[in-house]
């Protein structure tokens, strides 16, 4: 069953999935969730996804589904992308499915998206070169970025400070370089049928992105990641006025719960005819939902 756009409230355009239904948490990853968790003051036990699609279904919120995919950058075990799929398609009513790959697996890469599109309904990607340890316009990223391209799919690419690494020794190795949301701007002009989405308002580069989305149609912005109660101004200025096609909600569950966000954004200075836009419109329309 497809996604009724009539019966949906909202679109939560960046959910994790964080632990798998059939394997145990990589401990390496463990380590940063501790980290995480502590940082957003969230709670440590990660839903898997039966939970976050009943969370979702209970909100009437439709939402994109996705692991980071950090086995090179990090030596993390991934959540699968085909169980994430696979789960996706039991609720094609509610969950879009995205995948994540590690650019530093390059060819074979682009093979599983191939594969992912083609055979699994994947509709999205999901980059986060913190994480990834690559910046976001290295070549070797390229094969993997020609089939989005080609298929013309959405992906998100992770901007800003993470909150993975926050507070460990070293910041748990993760450069924070690979955030800065310009590196991107390479790929959206070398790939312009990808629709850019540069996810979280993109702290300490917040300008960046707000310039990238006003120069390049291809580009939009997801606020997930923090609550719009410390939104920047000049994010809400721009939402209500130049970039008010191009903005879109995002929570960054279950690190923040979507109606913590919710309730927080009717009291952050969006316009009443904005807000719907932000809440369902613009993601419908970059999803391909219309």
């Amino acid at each position: 069953m497809a996604i009724d756009l009539d019966t949906i409230t909202a679109i939560d355009v960046h959910v994790h999935a964080e632990v798998s239904c059939h394997d145990p948490e990589d401990p390496v990853m463990g380590q940063f969730f501790d980290a995480a968790s502590a940082y957003f003051k969230a709670p440590r036990e990660r839903p898997k996804l039966p939970e976050i699609v009943e969370i979702y279904r209970e909100q009437k919120i439709a939402f994109c589904l996705f692991t980071v995919d950090a086995e090179c950058g990090m030596g993390a075990r991934r959540v699968s992308n085909y169980e994430i799929a696979d789960f996706a398609a039991q609720h094609a009513d509610i969950c879009i499915p995205f995948a994540s790959i590690d650019p530093h697996k390059g060819k074979l890469g682009a093979r599983e998206a191939r594969d992912l599109i083609e055979n699994h309904g994947v509709r999205g990607f999901k980059f986060h070169g913190i994480m990834q340890d690559v910046s976001p316009n290295d070549r070797v990223a390229y094969p993997i970025y020609e089939v989005i391209n080609h298929y013309r799919l959405p992906a998100i690419f992770h901007t800003g400070h993470s909150g993975m690494g926050t507070g460990m020794a070293g910041g748990g190795g993760l450069r924070l370089k690979y955030g800065q949301p310009i590196l991107v701007d390479d790929v959206a002009v070398d790939f312009p049928e990808i629709r850019i989405i540069l996810a979280h308002p993109s702290w300490p580069w917040v300008d960046e992105s707000l310039s990238m989305a006003l120069h390049k149609p291809n580009v939009y912005i997801d606020l997930s990641g923090w609550s719009p109660r410390y939104f920047p101004e000049q994010v809400i200025r721009y939402a209500n006025t130049q970039l008010r096609g191009k903005m879109l909600f995002g929570s960054d569950f279950p690190l923040i719960h979507p109606q913590k966000w919710i309730a927080a954004a009717r009291e952050a200075g969006f316009r009443d005819e904005v807000l719907p836009a932000i809440m369902k419109d613009n993601a419908a329309r970059v999803l391909g939902l219309l």
